[in-house]
């Protein structure tokens, strides 16, 4: 078996319950999907804490950088009638 530390890293989501969306939970280093999955459960589920345990090597996450922020959010910021606050609602529908 190879060393651990060539093992790849994989990231850990689990949903507490079903139809809730996961939530990243840890990182754990694994030979492959299977071994990660099963050693996800063993370290992220030991107290039922979930009911569905998803696994993402991390190699296959792309986020966004410091340096995109306004590349990636400033134009948003421009349009407030995409945001619910901009609309002013009839009394007759305060409830909302």
């Amino acid at each position: 078996m190879s060393n651990n530390k060539e093992w790849p890293l994989w990231e850990v989501f689990i949903a507490s319950k079903r139809g809730l969306h996961p939530k990243h939970v840890g990182s754990l280093h694994a030979a492959d999907a299977q071994m990660a999955l099963e050693n996800a459960r063993d370290v992220y589920s030991r107290r039922m804490e979930g009911e569905s345990i998803w696994v993402v090597e991390a190699k296959h996450i792309v986020a966004s950088t410091d340096e995109d922020t306004d590349a990636f959010f400033e134009p948003a910021k421009n349009k407030i009638y995409r945001h619910p606050t901009f609309y002013k609602l009839p009394k007759e529908v305060n409830k909302m």
